[in-house]
Formats: C-alpha cells, sequence, structure tokens
C-alpha cells in the first residue's frame, strides 16, 4: 500500500514536515508495512519558504532585516531546485509570530523588511521570485516593501510617510523613479492564500485586522487608509487596485505589489502543489491524508487541503483528513474530496491538551481517522 502525506502547518504547533512525521506514524500503527511518501505543502502562507524550498533544492540564505516594528532580526529567503527562482516568504520579516500579543499594532507595523528580503534575492541575480504572503503582522499595503525599494511615499510636506497602516493616510503622492530598476526586468508571482479584496467589510483591515491586534476604531482607520492608498496609487502609478481579487491579502501587500513591483497574483495552493510535483506521487497512490490546524468551511477557499484533495480525488483516491480542531462547517468538506475527516480535538481530548503535545495528538488521530477510511478501502 502507497500512501501520500501531505499537510500544510499546523500554525503555531508543527511545522508541514512535523505534521508529515507525525501523520506517518498514525499511519504506520494501522497499515504497517505501508509504503509512505512524504510531500509537505503550503498555500501562500506560513511555510511556504519550507514547503517549496525543501521539496526542490533545501537552499536557503540567511538575511538580517527589519522586523514589523523596526528592530534588526534574522530571516531566511530560498531558491527552488531550478537554481534561478527566489522565494521570499513575507511572514518571515512581518509575520505576527515575531510580535508578542502586546506587540501587535498594524497601525504601526511594516512590511520594510520583506522589501530588504526582495532586495536581496535581487542581488543575487534572481529575476524570478514567488512571495508568501499569508502570516502577516501588517496592514500597509506594501508601502514599507516600496519604501525598501527605493520608491519614495511623501505626505503634503514632500516628506517621507512613516511607517504603518495609519501612516497611509498622510500620504500625498507616490514617486518611483528611484525603486531598484532590476524590478523592471524581474518576474514577480505573488503567492496568496485568500481571494479578499482591499477595503470593506471583506477587506483587509475588517477581515484579518482584529487578530493583528486592531480594536474595531483601528479597523475603520486602517480601511480608510487602504482606501486612500489605492486612490493615490490609480492617480500616480495609473493601476486600479480596489477590487483586485487577492489584493487584501497580507493587509494589502497583495495589492501593493501589483501596483508597485508589477507583480501578478496566483493562488499558492495550486503553485505549491505543482512545484512539490504532487501529482506525480499521486501516481498508484491508496490513500492520501492532508490537513492543518483547523479545518472548517474557510478551508474550502483553495486553501491547501482543499487543492491535495480535489487533485486526489480526480484519481478516485480515498482522501484523510485530519486537523487540531474540525470548526464551523467541517462537514461541507466532504463535498470537496474527503473521505474521512480526524480531529485532535475530541470529547477525550481537549484543544488545549493537543496543542500542548501536538505531534502525539496528531499521530492518533491520524490513525484513528485511518481505522474508519479501512471499512471503505
Amino acid at each position: 500500500m502507497k500512501i501520500v502525506i501531505a499537510p500544510q502547518a499546523f500554525k503555531g504547533s508543527l511545522s508541514a514536515l512535523q505534521a508529515a512525521d507525525a501523520i506517518a506514524k498514525g499511519a504506520l500503527r494501522v497499515f504497517p508495512d505501508a509504503r509512505l511518501v512524504r510531500v509537505p505543502v503550503a498555500d501562500g502562507g506560513d511555510g511556504t519558504l519550507d514547503a517549496l524550498v525543501n521539496a526542490t533544492s533545501d537552499t536557503f540564505h540567511e538575511a538580517k532585516v527589519l522586523g514589523p516594528l523596526g528592530s534588526p532580526i534574522d530571516a531566511r529567503w530560498g531558491v527552488l531546485g531550478d537554481g534561478g527562482t527566489a522565494v521570499v516568504e513575507a511572514a518571515q520579516a512581518c509575520g505576527l509570530t515575531l510580535l508578542s500579543n502586546d506587540e501587535r499594532n498594524p497601525l504601526i507595523t511594516s512590511t520594510y523588511g520583506v522589501g530588504e528580503l526582495i532586495k536581496q534575492a535581487l542581488d543575487a541575480g534572481h529575476r524570478k521570485m514567488f512571495i508568501g504572503l499569508g502570516g502577516s503582522s501588517t496592514n500597509d499595503g506594501a508601502a514599507g516593501l516600496a519604501m525598501a525599494l527605493g520608491a519614495r511615499l511623501l505626505d503634503a510636506d514632500a516628506k517621507p510617510i512613516a511607517q504603518g497602516g495609519q501612516a497611509l493616510l498622510n500620504l500625498a503622492t507616490i514617486d518611483l523613479i528611484g525603486i531598484d530598476p532590476r524590478l523592471q526586468e524581474t518576474e514577480i508571482i505573488v503567492v496568496a492564500d485568500v481571494t479578499n479584496t482591499l477595503c470593506g467589510p471583506a477587506g483587509a483591515a475588517a477581515t484579518f485586522g482584529p487578530q493583528k491586534g486592531a480594536s474595531p476604531e483601528d479597523v475603520a482607520t486602517l480601511d480608510s487608509a487602504l482606501g486612500h492608498l489605492a486612490s493615490i496609487i490609480e492617480r500616480d502609478i495609473g493601476v486600479d487596485v480596489m477590487d483586485l481579487p487577492g489584493g487584501g491579502a497580507a493587509g494589502g501587500m497583495g495589492a501593493g505589489l501589483v501596483a508597485f513591483l508589477g507583480a501578478k497574483i496566483e493562488w499558492g495552493a495550486d503553485i505549491v502543489c505543482d512545484a512539490v510535483g504532487l501529482d506525480a506521487h499521486l501516481i498508484d497512490a491508496d490513500v492520501v491524508i492532508t490537513g492543518e490546524g483547523r479545518l472548517d468551511w474557510q478551508t474550502a477557499y483553495n486553501k491547501a487541503p482543499v487543492a491535495v484533495a480535489r487533485r486526489a480525488t480526480a484519481r478516485s483516491i480515498p482522501v484523510l483528513g485530519v486537523a487540531g480542531s474540525l470548526g464551523p462547517g467541517w462537514k461541507s468538506l466532504y463535498k470537496e474530496g474527503f473521505t474521512v475527516l480526524s480531529g485532535m480535538a475530541s470529547k477525550s481530548v481537549s484543544m488545549d491538551d493537543a496543542i500542548a503535545a501536538p505531534e502525539a495528538h496528531l499521530t492518533n488521530a491520524t490513525a484513528r481517522g485511518l481505522r474508519r477510511l479501512r471499512t471503505s478501502l
């Protein structure tokens, strides 16, 4: 029996590779003679860098950049197996996990360090880049990122605006004359995990601001700031980003990358599944196991587990979905190709217990799910 194990990271608990190893232990409890193939995946969020680079080259570079609050931090970027394509994960430089709960404040957090990572990749000669957007702590529409690459975002007194989402309200002019000229010969692909637009009830601030530390009043301020940024972008650059699907990803970083760097947005799960060669691994597979920290109705919006399930179902391969928890609407995922769904948290295991020992409980959840799935094989 061949079992393909293709989870994404369990945010805050396990990397995709760690999750794959825990799942493998559970699979061997039920099918001790199975041939296991680990193919960690991602969808543009946390873990995209590791999933892409580990699967193709294991080539990482260390970098010292400014973090979301302006202090120097250590970050990484990588290179795909083709030797020419760089991978930058925004969360490495401005991720939510880089801050304590008390430090989270999208009014002032900045994407400047992401621009510094892009510059390092340019300095190394790379002219194609994947930029993963998930997990950011920011809401500045990539303004900091653009400034790190030479763009001038000026207030009414022709002075550079401050860093952070709130400062966008002071933006009067965008000048791209000094932006790094190498960007014109660089293909930049935004690896997005959401389709949210920039502003409004489903926009960057309203949807993701609260988890980044924004109060209701802050959300209103940030939404207005991004709307103002969009109007200045359209006037000075000639690009309309207001209704761009994915433009609201990472606090508007999706829209900013399109406007400032000429990037194009693509959906992360499919990019990663293609890059790691998932389809080839599915040949002759008998079972596929995928999962993430929480499986719920949002997973259906082309998150990595659903992308995996759909590809497996197209080949009539049964799919086990495992998760830290099964959230609202999880039963709807059966329509997306899942055969069995199994959560780490249960009547006998609290969510706190699952988080305290995620590997062990993920192994147990996998074994439980496979025993149920085995009856349909």
